[in-house]
């Protein structure tokens, strides 16, 4: 099926039900730290170097920008495994042939800096990450909030949230999903990266309605009877009370496509009840569907609810499936003896899950910049 443009896209539903939590996030190089964790250590040898690099206000565009200028290697042969944000003090990991070593002595700037350099044997691939560490700094928090927020915080930290994708995807004025679905149903070849990154922010914006929509299914089912959700949403009743056996917020269906905790691989699910127990357990996820070429659809009850959310012309990017549901790592608060209505907040997250998405669950307040109107 083709995605019916004039469907409404739904309001973000959030997982938890706590009440908003006010706070003050912004982007800076003091208050937004993040370091990537590489899924492979440099070897010693081989014939590239393994570079890890500390940034300060630079966008990853730049710093590769930066870096082909100080050793002359080329777009081609810079790996780098994710993007990283400009307003931020990130560490991130980058590989190049092991011949321009001499220029990296001319790397160094005040935004800058050459933490390690070390041999490895093959190139970094994207997505090639075990995860990103982040340390975040909060303010503004009402002396009788801070309690409650730490809570939420731990409470989701435990729980987990719902894996959306971050209001960065979508550019500045968060409407880059328009131009990538006008590009995707062009039939034309991607031209670049740009045009690339605007079909993903298409790929991204379906996701995105999806995991709403499912949210909003399971908010439903849980505070109402079987009788008034079947009714709600115009379900069969014996499939409601199925669901509500389901503690989670995101309940699973048939013909889910669950991946395993170990060794990734899909699993189609023909058991919903037994799998959700695993799902809580965290050794399966439900995961939700990237449109695109050669990808996998789920089947049965959770197909329907997939299919008006997939763009079955979109084939000039290879689909996939994303996790519809992720869980922080080593999460932990700490207070700012300097600020005392201020809090900082450590954890890791997989690859692709954004920090200011765990924010939003953890505030139920959407958290992107506003641009200023022009008088």
């Amino acid at each position: 099926m083709i995605y019916n443009a004039s469907m409404t896209y739904p309001k973000k539903t959030y997982a938890y039900n706590h009440g908003p939590i006010p706070f003050r996030f912004f982007q800076s190089v003091e208050r937004f730290h993040v370091e990537e964790i590489p899924l492979r250590p440099a070897t010693g040898r081989g014939d590239w170097l393994l570079l890890k690099i500390l940034k300060r206000d630079l966008s990853t565009w730049r710093l590769l920008n930066i870096l082909k200028a100080a050793t002359g290697a080329s777009d081609r042969e810079i790996g780098y495994a994710g993007l990283k944000d400009k307003a931020a003090t990130a560490i991130q990991y980058l590989t190049l042939p092991a011949r321009y070593d001499r220029g990296l002595k001319n790397l160094a700037t005040e935004r800058i800096e050459l933490l390690e350099s070390r041999r490895t044997r093959g190139p970094i691939r994207p997505g090639e990450l075990r995860g990103n560490r982040f340390k975040i700094f909060l303010d503004r928090i009402e002396s009788k909030e801070k309690q409650r927020l730490i809570d939420t915080a731990d409470t989701v930290g435990r729980g987990g949230f719902a894996n959306y994708f971050g209001y960065q995807r979508f550019g500045d004025d968060g409407r880059a999903w328009e131009q990538g679905r006008e590009i995707a149903h062009s039939g034309k070849r991607l031209k670049g990266a740009k045009e690339r990154l605007l079909v993903a922010a298409w790929q991204s914006h379906l996701f995105n309605g999806w995991l709403s929509q499912r949210l909003r299914a399971g908010e439903i089912i849980d505070r109402h009877s079987k009788e008034e959700a079947a009714r709600i949403l115009g379900w069969p009743v014996n499939l409601c009370a199925a669901l509500q056996k389901q503690k989670q917020p995101f309940k699973l269906l048939h013909g889910e496509l669950l991946r395993s905790s170990v060794g990734g691989r899909l699993i189609n699910s023909k058991n919903p009840e037994h799998d959700a127990e695993s799902f809580r357990r965290r050794r399966l996820v439900p995961t939700g569907l990237l449109s695109g070429a050669k990808v996998w659809r789920a089947r049965g009850d959770a197909r329907h609810l997939e299919e008006p959310w997939d763009d079955s012309e979109l084939g000039s990017l290879p689909g996939d499936r994303r996790d519809a549901w992720v869980w922080p790592e080593a999460f932990r608060t700490e207070a700012d003896p300097s600020r005392s209505d201020g809090l900082w907040l450590e954890f890791t997250l997989p690859p692709g899950a954004y920090a200011t998405t765990l924010l939003e669950e953890i505030s139920r307040t959407p958290l992107a910049p506003q641009k200023k109107r022009q008088r």
